[in-house]
């Protein structure tokens, strides 16, 4: 695909001139650039090749491991995915070779393996197939020995003290869960195999390995709970998660011209434009030709990789969208959502656009998260947070439920670490996500059935309400049990919950990690107290009611159908005993307290060594990424906008005294107060740049051990962050008085609405 516009085809190197001649600002270039843009022709032709047809082409799928993998070789490869089982070893080279030649055939000439390390991002090292042979020339060869493991360098990437720099030996492993895949590149394809990363010493060092043991843990501790209940048919429980992910899109001619978000993400600088998102429009409004054509770009990449995308829209914000997938087993969905932002990426790019993942890249208008619908399905197919047509008497769901209300109450606070990052922090409690502090939100229907459990009322049968429209040729409109609060960081949503507080730019391996592995240890804390309550005599039906009263009484504070950005929340919350993490700082120790430890360390899913490790690798990058922030504020200021501002003050004060010498005796007030207000501003913007550059320079210059990482970082959010704020509000302040020819950064009211 090529995209050119007017401008490119005229020089790539023009540059425009201004009345005077002088040469024009990036901006303004910027900005002629993209009111040029046409939208790219898409080559998605589903007439001749339906979604249906194209759908997982490019996966080593159970369709294609039917057809070229031998009837034994693929009932194992099954039994591993379907049961957990160990893949004999000695069947690996069958399954390599079925897979190099299926890649070959589709132009592939090197494989990798593909993981995620502990900074969040994917990885992947190319290997060719090729093998030097002097006799038989080239040989193409893919061992069983290459397809299960590999031998990365691992000195590079973070390990949190693991490993030292010195100590480089790692390994990937592959993981059959989910499955390889090709790659397509501008000139070829790689075979894709998605793996762990674990050091010599077998720690983990990437973020898929808790989550496939916090699987396991999850899967051996509701089968138990289960069990316990009278559900002996439940041999395995998987956890199903679609995450919906939320982006915006800004045209590169844009993203070029400020470096604040080629390097943070996010723009450090810029005023709130005159029209953000206050007249409610932009959301699921008519999505624009040139992002229509990127969106079904990337679906059609996503489908060929089998990444099941569902849904497609406006959000509120104005350049903001959405796409969300169908639900998927955890792992798969947590590789497919990585997947997913690498191809909206490369898509992007392909149409002119960068995609921002980040969760705050403008302040004023709505940020970006992501929603992680999440929920249990057992083995025969059921859905294990369905409530049924008579919720009250549904006990699975309701001893499930219980389970989930007292894991959140008990592990709030490590929920909220688990989504702690700096990009987060700026969203988290804004008037478009959820607070810092969590609960639950179960509707008024299901809280109903709490409350009478509780109370040990009868409840009525459901009965299927209908919304009438009031317009009689119009159908009736089912009524689902609950309304939706989108103030709440954990809603009940009909058959899952959402936890909505999870940052747009994450990886959800590890909020899932910990939700899984926290619900393992309440579904456990039910099995005893059922058991126990049975073994004294009881029969399980009154047991289980006597278990279910205890723990929703006990837990029922983490409940509240409200609205929770209402001061009146966080006094109620405050009052609950709710913890109010508001930041990476005070949320992130969580992880790394006793409590934490022990849950981990019980269920296999963290060495506390491992825990550690991740405690400090997220709190360094915290520092990291708000360093880069000061830096960039400090430099953005000082040689964008300074000289803008005093070009501006310049131009003034000549004015000022050309027209007193001109006309003698004229009131020039107003004028010498614009000057007075664009001087003082100037004054205050450069002394505001000082105090930022000495506390950088101070915190910089002190010699940081591993465990002064958190001194650090609360210095940074404590410190830096403020000072970085004052610079900023004082350039904004700028931006509303300089001239708008001299202004040199692409402004809000651009970016958001110029594509």
């Amino acid at each position: 695909m090529t995209y050119t516009t007017h401008h490119e085809k005229r020089s790539k190197y023009h540059v425009s001139k201004n009345s005077n001649g002088a040469q024009a600002n990036g901006r303004k270039q910027a900005v002629a650039t993209v009111a040029d843009r046409q939208p790219l022709t898409t080559s998605v032709d589903y007439a001749s090749h339906p979604v249906n047809e194209i759908f997982g082409a490019n996966v080593f799928n159970r369709q294609t491991m039917r057809a070229l993998l031998p009837k034994t070789v693929y009932k194992a490869v099954v039994r591993c995915l379907d049961h957990g089982e160990q893949l004999d070893p000695t069947m690996a080279d069958t399954v390599a070779n079925a897979m190099k030649d299926w890649a070959i055939a589709r132009g592939a000439t090197h494989f990798t393996h593909w993981f995620v390390p502990l900074h969040g991002y994917t990885a992947e090292k190319h290997d060719s197939f090729l093998v030097s042979n002097v006799d038989d020339g080239a040989v193409l060869e893919f061992s069983g020995k290459n397809l299960v493991q590999g031998e990365p360098d691992a000195s590079s990437f973070p390990s949190g003290g693991i490993r030292s720099t010195f100590e480089a030996r790692g390994y990937t492993g592959w993981d059959p869960s989910s499955p390889a895949f090709l790659m397509d590149s501008a000139n070829g394809r790689t075979l894709c195999i998605p793996s762990v990363f674990c050091s010599f010493s077998g720690h983990a060092l990437d973020v898929k390995t808790p989550l496939l043991r916090s699987l396991e843990a999850i899967s051996k501790s509701t089968v138990r709970l289960l069990h316990a209940i009278g559900n002996k048919d439940v041999k395995r429980v998987n956890c199903t998660v679609g995450p919906e992910q939320e982006y915006f899109l800004i045209d590169e001619a844009f993203y070029h011209a400020r470096p604040d978000i080629i390097s943070a993400g996010r723009a450090l600088f810029g005023a709130r434009p005159p029209k953000g998102q206050e007249m409610e429009d932009h959301y699921w409004g008519s999505i624009r030709e040139r992002v229509l054509a990127f969106m079904m770009d990337a679906e059609h990449e996503l489908y060929r990789l089998g990444v099941p995308v569902k849904t497609r829209h406006n959000e509120v914000a104005p350049a903001q969208f959405e796409v969300a997938p169908v639900f998927e087993s955890s792992n798969l969905a947590t590789d497919h959502n990585m997947l997913l932002m690498e191809v909206f990426r490369k898509t992007a790019q392909k149409h002119g656009f960068r995609c921002l993942f980040h969760e705050k890249p403008f302040s004023g208008v709505n940020g970006s998260g992501k929603h992680n619908n999440w929920s249990l399905a057992d083995d025969q197919g059921n859905n294990l947070l369905e409530p049924g047509d008579d919720t009250q008497e549904n006990l699975q769901f309701l001893v499930v439920l219980s389970a989930v209300i007292r894991a959140v109450d008990k592990y709030a606070k490590l929920l909220r670490a688990s989504i702690a990052t700096a990009g987060n922090d700026h969203r988290l409690g804004a008037n478009e996500a959820p607070p810092a502090i969590m609960s639950i939100y179960l509707g008024d229907a299901l809280t109903k059935v709490v409350d009478n459990i509780i109370s040990g009322k009868a409840g009525d049968k459901k009965v299927g309400a209908t919304v009438k429209s009031g317009v009689s040729m119009l159908p009736d409109i089912l009524k689902d049990d609950s309304d939706r609060n989108r103030t709440s960081p954990f809603a009940f949503t009909g058959n899952k919950f959402e936890f909505r507080a999870v940052g747009s730019s994450q990886s959800v391996a590890m909020p899932n990690t910990v939700l899984n592995t926290m619900v393992a240890d309440s579904m456990d804390y039910l099995a005893d107290e059922i058991e126990k309550a049975v073994k004294n005599g009881g029969d399980l039906k009154t047991a289980i009611s006597s278990v279910l009263v205890k723990t929703l009484s006990d837990h029922k504070r983490i409940l509240f159908n409200g609205d929770n950005y209402s001061e009146q929340w966080h006094e109620e919350a405050s009052r609950r005993g709710l913890a109010n993490l508001k930041n990476l700082p005070e949320a992130l120790p969580v992880l790394v307290e006793a409590e934490a430890k022990e849950l981990f360390s019980r269920y296999d899913v963290f060495q506390e060594d491992e825990l550690v490790s991740r405690y400090h690798i997220l709190l360094e990058n915290y520092c990291k990424t708000i360093n880069v922030e000061s830096l960039l504020t400090s430099n953005i200021a000082t040689t964008m906008i300074l000289p803008a501002a005093i070009e501006y003050q310049t131009r003034l004060a000549t004015a000022i005294v050309q027209t007193k010498s001109a006309v003698s005796g004229i009131n020039l007030a107003h004028q010498e107060n614009m000057l007075k207000d664009v001087s003082d501003r100037i004054a205050r913007l450069r002394t505001a740049i000082e105090v930022l550059d000495m506390l950088r320079h101070e915190q910089r210059g002190e010699d940081h051990l591993d465990d002064e990482h958190t001194a650090e970082a609360r210095f940074y959010q404590q410190r830096v962050i403020p000072a970085m704020n004052e610079v900023r509000t004082v350039a904004d302040e700028l931006e509303l008085m300089v001239d708008d020819s001299l202004w040199p950064l692409p402004k809000f009211r651009e970016m958001l609405y110029i594509y």
